[in-house]
């Protein structure tokens, strides 16, 4: 998904025509081939990106519902599959179902992989924001505070991105929990 000559990753109406172009040279390809499940997965991922969560929508369910069917003993390619799924339905407005497949990934993670893997982690931010977008504060401010941040500072350093971007929510979900105290707006200052 990167171009060969300088690295960048597609977008745009390049992804867009990729996604496409890939479905199309896969489809033929019978239902059990990994390409054409995955060709389905990219043209899904690449329409929701360009804005365009209606038609997104039943692809990646399409590529779920495949995944789930062929390669149910991959828990890894069900799960990516779910997360293209509740980004999806954020798209749409559709907040309460993106959030619990968020947790329902998150769970899944931590279960099979430990909290300090880092798909655990990242699935664990993606929790933790949805969560702040539904102004549930204490309970994103406790999985990131007691069990995200300390998991990704061992794994990752403190200076990962991931890591960064975790201590960035933290402070701002901190600072926005109306029943925050001063200590609590001296922790997200640091």
């Amino acid at each position: 998904e990167r171009c060969f000559d300088c690295g960048q990753r597609f977008h745009g109406a390049v992804e867009l025509a990729l996604g496409w172009a890939c479905w199309k040279t896969y489809l033929g390809q019978p239902e059990t081939d990994a390409n054409r499940s995955l060709s389905l997965l990219m043209l899904g991922d690449a329409l929701n990106s360009n804005e365009r969560p209606e038609e997104a929508l039943p692809v990646l369910e399409a590529s779920l519902a495949l995944t789930r069917r062929h390669w149910s003993d991959i828990g890894h390619a069900i799960l990516v599959g779910q997360a293209s799924i509740a980004i999806c339905l954020d798209k749409l407005g559709r907040h309460d179902e993106a959030l619990g497949l968020r947790r329902e990934i998150y769970d899944s993670r931590a279960a099979t992989l430990g909290i300090s893997h880092e798909y655990t982690i990242q699935d664990g931010n993606s929790l933790s924001t949805s969560l702040m977008n539904f102004k549930r504060w204490d309970e994103a401010i406790s999985l990131s505070r007691d069990q995200l941040l300390p998991a990704a500072r061992q794994s990752l350093g403190a200076d990962h991105n991931m890591t960064l971007g975790m201590s960035s929510n933290l402070a701002a979900a901190l600072a926005n929990d109306p029943k925050h105290t001063r200590d609590d707006l001296l922790e997200a200052e640091t």
